[in-house]
């Protein structure tokens, strides 16, 4: 406690002085697990140097700076003790940055980026802008989620993205493609989104990669190579020694939106989109020996529940007042809490329900429109990539509705239950679940004309799905199948693509959450020590100083946040936390169940719902007429 005090005292006088006493402090609390220590954390500093969301941050080597990436598509060093920008760097990139880092041992000249238009850029920051734009890869197709360099290897980084694909570069070969299709680089194809990926810092050549199934599997990379090393082996189990699936997530589709090894490398953590962060140990097996769900119960994860709508662009369920939909209602809607967004997010979950019912309840009436006239048609990811550009990071695209990336597991669809078919020109609203790839829900605004081909299609990838599966498992009967070893709930993460969990010394275990919120547990028993107000909307970056008790956070805000354990004692309001915590769990359920859509959408919505009333009105009249004639015979 003194130590403390005298920190603070000399924090505005001496800061060399005040860190490398919180630094003694750190290793001391940190080795003995004191909840004293991240219970007097306190915000220090707001760095802003964004003019968009700040996707990604990392620090360098020595922990004198920081580098971060945005949707302005800057990328920025910057000097969080003086809060000056050593350099501003214009990427190339065309879409939002999601990952940056330094190059090892290059004096921090070198970074490698990617965005979500799947560009990875290697940019040198004393070269000219003309020379950084030409060192550009566009190998990946869709979103490249996260780059990752390798411990002392100044030459080589891996990535992955919504292709499948983990690639690995050498910059010694080439610092650039543009070659249509490339598949030179690919180290892996996992035959669904690669979402996350990590590695091991003391034994680098086992290499983590987190999925769209809901799996993280551990490869070692000393029996995989690319095309270009020429032993590429082509098959997304080669050299896989560990696979670690929740088991009560093993028939759904859950994102890994961030993966993390231990210091030492004995443990991973892993946290899921809509559901929890999993602390599980690589060298276990026990899984393996665990009965999986039964048949009724795979049939039950199978069907999805009906879908809410939201408008993109709505945040009203983010940040630290927010509140669950039953708070809403009980408050009424003129609540302040309830803005523009929120009600137009209302209303287009009204107007689904309307088109649905009536839809159902139009049958097989007579159209009048005619069969060529092009249909309103819209397909969106609910849980895809996020946009190729301009939008926040997390927000689903607008993806093809047979995206390749997987077949529907199944469909909720909204036309009708009548005996008679609608007709060709009939406009159907339609709810499809795929388990796998970028579109794990996708609503389609579409004509029926096509359903016989689709259903064939669907069966057709169903059956090869099946034997993909089956060839899968033989394949990988062999591999270490760990437990889960611990879970830390209390968080939220469903809104944005990135939600980054991380240790932090060898006792706790941090997370940002879509309440705005920065959580901090007891990596032992998952006890909730710390809860720290970050960010308006979303906290979805959090990196630890190297060395220094210093912790960085970024999200939705234009800004990066500097958090040091400055409060004079111990501050921790429990009684908050837990109010925070039963909010989460609640709105949580509620975003299992939301779709995000664009404007876009709502316009082709309207006009869906038009043509629907317009044909319901004259079907009406015309059973009015032939009414009319009844009565005059």
């Amino acid at each position: 406690h003194s130590l403390v005090t005298l920190g603070t005292m000399f924090s505005s006088k001496n800061k060399c002085l005040c860190l490398s006493i919180f630094s003694v402090l750190f290793c001391v609390f940190s080795s003995t697990g004191r909840r004293e220590f991240v219970q007097r954390l306190k915000l220090e500093a707001t760095l802003n140097v964004h003019d968009g969301c700040v996707n990604t941050i990392s620090w360098n080597d020595t922990g004198e700076y920081i580098l971060s990436g945005s949707d302005d598509t800057f990328l920025v060093i910057t000097n969080p003790y003086n809060k000056k920008v050593k350099k501003s760097i214009r990427s190339g990139h065309r879409a939002n940055i999601f990952s940056a880092k330094f190059m090892p041992h290059t004096n921090d000249q070198e970074i490698v980026s990617c965005s979500g238009d799947g560009i990875i850029f290697y940019t040198h920051t004393e070269k000219s802008p003309e020379h950084n734009r030409q060192c550009q890869f566009n190998c990946h197709y869709g979103t490249a989620y996260e780059i990752m360099t390798v411990p002392n290897d100044p030459y080589t980084f891996l990535s992955c993205g919504e292709d499948g694909t983990v690639r690995w570069f050498d910059l010694r070969m080439k610092t650039s493609c543009t070659k249509e299709d490339c598949k030179d680089d690919i180290l892996i194809n996992c035959r669904r989104a690669a979402t996350s990926i990590s590695i091991s810092p003391l034994v680098p050549y086992y290499l983590a990669v987190g999925c769209s199934d809901s799996s993280v599997r551990i490869y070692d990379r000393r029996m995989l190579g690319t095309r270009a090393t020429g032993n590429y082996m082509g098959r997304g189990t080669t050299g896989m020694c560990v696979r670690f699936v929740p088991a009560h997530l093993s028939n759904k589709s859950c994102r890994v939106t961030s993966l993390c090894y231990s210091e030492d490398g004995q443990e991973v953590l892993v946290s899921y989109s809509s559901d929890y962060i999993y602390l599980f140990d690589p060298k276990d097996d026990q899984a393996r020996e665990l009965k999986g769900p039964s048949e009724e119960r795979r049939e039950e994860l199978r069907q999805p529940p009906v879908k809410r709508l939201r408008l993109r662009g709505d945040w009203s369920d983010t940040g630290p007042r927010a509140r669950p939909e039953s708070e809403r209602e009980r408050d009424g809607e003129q609540s302040p809490n309830v803005s523009l967004m929120q009600r137009m997010s209302d209303m287009l979950s009204r107007w689904f329900e309307e088109a649905s019912e009536a839809q159902s309840s139009r049958g097989a009436r007579p159209q009048t429109r005619s069969t060529h006239e092009s249909p309103p048609v819209c397909s969106v990811s609910c849980s895809g990539a996020a946009e190729a550009a301009g939008s926040p990071p997390g927000e689903p695209a607008t993806a093809p509705a047979s995206s390749s990336s997987g077949p529907p597991a199944s469909s909720c669809t909204s036309s009708s239950t009548s005996s008679s078919r609608p007709s060709a020109a009939e406009p159907v609203l339609s709810l499809h679940y795929s388990s796998e790839g970028t579109t794990t829900s996708t609503i389609k605004l579409d004509f029926t004309d096509e359903w016989r081909s689709a259903a064939a299609r669907i069966q057709e990838l169903f059956r090869r799905r099946k034997e993909r599966r089956e060839m899968e498992e033989s394949e990988t009967q062999n591999i270490r199948r760990p437990s889960v070893k611990m879970v830390y709930k209390g968080h939220r993460n469903s809104r944005t693509m990135i939600k980054e969990s991380c240790f932090w010394g060898n006792n706790f275990v941090m997370s940002g959450s879509d309440c705005g919120h920065i959580f901090i547990w007891d990596r032992h028993t998952a006890e909730h020590l710390m809860l720290l107000e970050a960010d308006n909307h979303v906290v979805n970056c959090l990196q630890p100083h190297p060395y220094d008790p210093i912790l960085a956070s970024s999200g939705i805000d234009y800004d990066i946040k500097i958090w040091s354990p400055l409060e004079q004692s111990p501050s921790f309001n429990r009684v908050l936390a837990d109010e925070v915590i039963t909010r989460n769990e609640l709105m949580l359920e509620e975003t299992r169940n939301t779709i995000t859509v664009p404007a876009s959408f709502m316009l082709r919505m309207l006009a869906s719902l038009n043509h629907i009333r317009s044909d319901r009105l004259e079907g009406d009249r015309s059973e009015g007429s032939g009414q009319e004639n009844e009565d005059e015979q």
